[in-house]
């Protein structure tokens, strides 16, 4: 299974739809990320084996840089998401 790790940007909302649906997804704020540096985020993504959803460019660019070849991240391109189930 596909582990989610949903970044600041994102609606802690979503992670319930989430995991409604089957996927084990969680929110940074759950895991006591909501301040935390995009570094500190993708650290702690590849050590528990998730993958990154973001809104933010930035994590591609940090991860190219580094020569990391993880974790993988995804990133939401389109803002202002209203969920609702």
């Amino acid at each position: 299974m596909i582990r989610v790790l949903l970044d600041q940007g994102l609606p802690r909302s979503a992670v319930e739809l989430l995991r409604a649906d089957g996927w084990d997804a969680v929110h940074v704020f759950e895991c006591g990320l909501g301040s935390a540096r995009d570094e500190q985020i993708l650290e702690y993504a590849r050590a528990s084996g998730y993958v990154v959803c973001t809104l933010d460019a930035d994590f591609h660019s940090m991860l190219a840089v580094s020569g990391s070849s993880g974790p993988s991240v995804v990133r939401v391109r389109r803002e202002g998401l209203v969920l609702s189930s």
